[in-house]
């Protein structure tokens, strides 16, 4: 599918991402700046209050779509952070395993779930 902008910061279905870095990503032939939302309604722009693993409420749209979603990469930008055990817990009630790691990390094994066809979506923190 080839589109040239996210119009009003969404579009519809589930893309690979092609490259990051420089601040943004590349995916559906989009380049983005700015940190994204990877759903399974399609990618979303996010821009990630701080310290964003501690706003619970940020993580609702992922709750919202919990029954489409088995697994969460968050990608936290250049180190790894861990995600507070009461967020944890939420997600383990939602049947949802989330993997806490790097942007660069997260943004590659997101694509390779997403080409194994596994019900995966991803917070990914825009780095440089």
């Amino acid at each position: 599918m080839a589109v040239g902008r996210l119009h009003d910061g969404f579009l519809p279905g589930q893309h690979a991402i092609a490259g990051f870095g420089n601040g943004g990503f590349r995916f559906a032939e989009i380049s983005h700046k700015g940190s994204i939302l990877l759903l399974p309604d399609g990618v979303h722009i996010w821009t990630p209050p701080l310290p964003f693993l501690h706003v619970d409420a940020l993580y609702d749209a992922f709750f919202a779509q919990a029954d489409s979603i088995d697994i969460l990469l968050v990608g936290t930008g250049n180190m790894p952070l861990p995600m507070p055990q009461s967020l944890r817990w939420r997600f383990r009630d939602a049947a949802i395993s989330v993997g806490m790691m790097t942007t660069a990390s997260a943004a590659s094994t997101f694509n390779v779930l997403l080409a194994e066809k596994r019900r995966v979506a991803a917070a990914l923190v825009a780095v440089e």
